[in-house]
């Protein structure tokens, strides 16, 4: 069957050459990944198997949060457009899982059509059956944003009964299957509804090993006062503490996320510098889609050789003949110990294993003695490929990033502040006069020329070193000030004029204001004497 497994030595220590990331991660799963998944069941134990789409298909964002916190919202302020399927309102209105996927044609797709369609990443989703495929369809519609990522929107998660039983399907799980292929979770929050029922606590918990993908949103945040925000922020920040088992504290965004008027605007700075910050994050991944989809397979490969491991251990523990039911009791109670054991052998770190408890409820389901053996071809060439095959595919990852410096989600609500007077800090810190004729900096100027006058300066100059007195006076750090003299110094010559010293007083005041430095000196900071000075 594995007729490829008798290659020669040479092509262990030679790594494969790929042309793109995209077919060396198709090449490396089929090749050498693959047959140890399918050796061992891990597919039946753990996730689907891969397909070429999984390896083509854009960015994916998944939004998951309690009904009514704003997820449709938020999909429909990026894309600034409705989308097929829409539905928003205070009660639970989405009811089904909708991809929000680009299109030529505005429509709907239905779960069933879906699933056979191979060049959409959703073909494994058949294994949830008919109740969830009723409840997952694909929104297309031609959007710029759409381009570059794809949105998943999920039903809002209920409380009590109403989770566990009307569903029909796993949801946790179908949560599960969607955090392991998307690039980026983002969890919604309503400032007004902050209880975190039993049912998005486990859901939260479906997400372990992807917290790296995980990112919170506080939604709603301009409809109550300052104080009480920092209250709701401090409460969520505990009760997320309680739930994500991380030992660093979770990115949290504040804002109000749809186009409507602020009710509060008294953070209205804050909600704009939070909102470019989940812009900016957003906005990259389609420049990290690679290295994400990098970094999923090779977690893969770890789980999937553990679990070889443990197949393994239980059938080599298994009798051939008599007492097989008693054995497979007392294994399955026993697999913390097999886990430790395998712990030491392999010296694998614990965090690779699987959840005990699961792995305990699904191997009651299976027949032990029809497990295989170890067989250390198939896992020698998963160390191959970790080994090898993987550094040579971060190489090219780097090269493709090099030569798209520029990928990145365009369109929609992301263009909104791109140019013009509502940019982010436009007018703000060195911004500030940008749009008027005067140069700003001569409002203080005659404050500057007294402090100036008094430096004792030389042909209308003073020197670096009288300078330098002055301006440690503002207790910022030299590295800083070094920043300041090089912008200030317009013409190299290692001292300021009246004009160049009342410029360096003018970034202090920046820089103190909390405000960050240009890299380069804007043309309206340039003192009017000095703008015909080539440069």
């Amino acid at each position: 069957m594995f007729s490829w497994l008798g290659n020669d030595d040479r092509r262990k220590k030679d790594p494969e050459v790929f042309q793109t990331v995209s077919d060396g991660l198709k090449k490396l799963y089929k090749t050498k990944l693959l047959p140890l998944e399918e050796h061992y069941k891990f597919h039946e134990f753990h996730s689907p198997a891969l397909e070429d789409a999984d390896f083509d298909n854009k960015p994916m964002v998944l939004l998951v949060g309690q009904y009514s916190t704003g997820k449709t919202s938020f999909i429909r302020y990026l894309l600034e457009q409705d989308f097929p399927g829409m539905r928003i309102g205070p009660e639970p209105t989405t009811d089904s899982f909708i991809a929000v996927m680009h299109g030529d044609v505005e429509g709907l797709i239905p779960g069933n059509a879906l699933v056979v369609d191979p060049k959409k990443p959703f073909r494994k989703l058949n294994a949830f059956g008919n109740a969830f495929l009723n409840r997952f369809v694909c929104a297309q519609l031609p959007n710029p944003v759409l381009e570059s990522i794809s949105v998943i929107d999920t039903p809002g998660i209920l409380s009590g009964e109403k989770q566990r039983i009307s569903r029909g399907y796993d949801f946790a799980a179908v949560l599960e299957w969607f955090a392991e292929r998307v690039d980026r979770i983002i969890l919604l929050f309503d400032a007004h509804k902050l209880d975190i029922s039993d049912e998005f606590s486990e859901v939260i918990r479906a997400l372990k090993n992807h917290e790296d993908k995980i990112r919170v949103v506080l939604n709603k945040a301009d409809q109550i006062e300052t104080q009480q925000l920092m209250r709701v922020y401090g409460a969520l920040m505990w009760s997320l503490g309680k739930i994500v088992n991380t030992p660093e504290v979770i990115r949290v965004y504040i804002g109000s996320f749809w186009s409507h008027p602020l009710l509060i605007p008294d953070n209205r700075k804050l909600f704009e510098a939070e909102e470019q910050d989940l812009f900016k994050d957003i906005q990259s991944l389609p420049r990290n889609a690679a290295l994400r989809k990098l970094n999923d397979l090779i977690k893969r490969a770890r789980l999937a050789k553990v679990h070889a491991y443990i197949i393994s251990s239980l059938k080599r523990e298994m009798p051939s003949v008599f007492g097989k039911e008693n054995k497979k009791k007392e294994l399955i109670n026993s697999l913390g110990d097999i886990y430790s054991r395998i712990e030491r052998e392999h010296q694998i770190s614990p965090g690779d294993f699987p959840n005990l408890k699961k792995m305990q409820e699904q191997l009651q389901s299976h027949d032990l003695n029809k497990f295989q053996p170890l067989k250390m071809k198939l896992l020698d060439l998963v160390d191959d490929m970790l080994a090898h095959d993987i550094a040579q595919l971060m190489v090219l990852v780097r090269q493709e990033e090099t030569q798209q410096p520029n990928k990145v989600v365009k369109g929609g609500a992301f263009d909104g502040t791109l140019n013009g007077p509502f940019g982010h800090g436009y007018g703000e810190g060195a911004g500030e006069g940008i749009d008027e004729q005067e140069w700003v900096v001569a409002r203080d100027k005659p404050m500057y020329d007294e402090i100036f006058y008094t430096l004792s300066p030389v042909n209308g100059k003073v020197t670096g070193a009288n300078a330098k007195k002055e301006m440690v006076k503002s207790k910022l750090p030299n590295t800083v000030l070094g920043k300041i003299w090089k912008l200030a110094d317009i013409d190299k010559d290692g001292m300021l004029d009246d004009e160049e010293f009342a410029l360096a007083n003018h970034l202090i005041k920046v820089k103190l204001e909390g405000h960050e430095l240009p890299s380069e000196l804007p043309p309206h900071l340039v003192p009017p004497s000095k703008r015909k000075i080539p440069e």
